[in-house]
């Protein structure tokens, strides 16, 4: 039933190769499906002004697409002089996901930076996002442990997010674009590994859902986090 001949409880193959960049003190490429995204943790010496003095540490992010990573060329945000309010929107999703999985206080006054850069899109893109961009904030936070710049691990949890959704009539697990774009619900899923709720963005594509729908697809979301999470912690050992 689904284009891509996967069971309604199947994820897309999910793969992460970690240091695939020379300068950033994290990174990754997470591929889940077509959809594939390098993912960069950079630490500063600094913090936002908001809350200078504090004490607290701050983990933010930055996301963007690369022309062709779709299937017509897009043209860069930069060259029309400002991002667009899916791409500030989506890049908030990731900051705020990510930083709830954070002891700010054993972070210390430093901020840690997450860019995404989507290579190729095939859907869910800010769920790929956040999954890898856990890993790439772990392997810059294992940097600061291995210098004794910080005692105590800051990261309390992973973070890993899912696409789910109702299509033809049926909930299934991690959404690619031929099912997102004909998905009559779609909704995103983000975790915590213990499987605690961040955040979820559920939304009517043209009908509605029912509440026994929407447990149906947290029950899928539970499943996929779980299997995201393992391949999380294999690729961050």
């Amino acid at each position: 039933m689904r284009p891509s001949g996967r069971e309604l409880n199947e994820m897309r193959p999910v793969s992460i190769e970690t240091d695939v960049t020379k300068h950033a003190e994290g990174s990754c490429m997470i591929k889940m499906g077509d959809t594939h995204v390098l993912c960069t943790a950079s630490i500063e010496a600094r913090v936002p002004p908001f809350i200078k003095g504090s004490g607290l540490g701050w983990v933010t992010a930055e996301y963007g697409m690369l022309p062709r990573s779709t299937s017509s060329r897009m043209r860069r945000e930069a060259a029309a002089g400002k991002q667009g309010g899916r791409t500030v929107e989506i890049q908030r999703l990731i900051g705020r996901s990510l930083r709830a999985g954070v002891d700010r206080v054993a972070l210390g006054e430093r901020q840690i930076t997450v860019d995404c850069d989507v290579i190729q899109a095939d859907g869910g893109t800010r769920c790929a996002s956040i999954t890898g961009g856990w890993v790439a904030l772990r392997l810059a936070v294992n940097k600061l442990m291995k210098a004794g710049d910080v005692i105590t691990d800051p990261l309390i949890s992973p973070v890993a997010a899912v696409s789910c959704g109702i299509y033809a009539g049926q909930p299934v697990l991690d959404l690619d674009y031929p099912e997102d774009s004909e998905a009559g619900v779609d909704g995103n899923f983000i975790m915590l590994g213990n499987k605690q709720m961040i955040e979820v963005q559920m939304s009517a594509e043209g009908s509605t859902y029912s509440r026994d729908q929407m447990n149906q697809l947290l029950d899928l979301a539970d499943k996929g986090v779980e299997e995201l999470v393992a391949v999380q912690l294999a690729a961050s050992a």
